[in-house]
């Protein structure tokens, strides 16, 4: 009912028990352990982790952008260190290839690389950025699939 009311697990255990309820079995397949590794070795557009030296593996970004009418997904760019001055080349990048032409929102996620500049190479273009709403998972579902 969203009365912004917390209870503790041990009081959500304590009601379905009483209701008859029995917690959810455990599943069988992966845990939650493997997921950065596993993101690792795909490329992720953000760190999951500080990758391991051992295993000789390295975190690769991926600046990517996401047609959500079509799904089309353009990959803008890969690097191993990004930082604001890439980012804001790529979206150059973008601009002088004109792949911005018809585009009128930009929802982008709230990483700090993508400063002022990137924005204002959008907004130069016609493009409105929106940055992704704090501590909401769901607003950047469809890149995360991706992913």
């Amino acid at each position: 009912m969203k009365l912004e009311i917390r209870i503790s697990a041990t009081t959500v255990r304590t009601i379905l028990l009483r209701a008859g309820l029995d917690p959810a079995p455990r599943r069988p397949g992966p845990t939650w352990t493997p997921v950065p590794e596993g993101h690792r070795r795909r490329g992720s557009s953000r760190p999951t982790s500080s990758p391991s030296r051992r295993s000789g593996s390295k975190t690769i970004y991926v600046l990517f952008f996401i047609e959500l009418s079509t799904r089309r997904v353009h990959v803008a760019g890969v690097t191993t260190h990004p930082d604001s001055a890439w980012d804001t080349g790529q979206a150059w990048n973008l601009a002088i290839d004109e792949r911005l032409s018809g585009v009128r929102f930009l929802l982008r996620d709230r990483d700090a690389t993508f400063s002022g500049p990137f924005d204002a190479v959008l907004r130069a273009e016609g493009v409105r950025v929106i940055r992704t709403p704090i501590r909401a998972p769901r607003a950047n579902a469809y890149a995360e699939r991706f992913l």
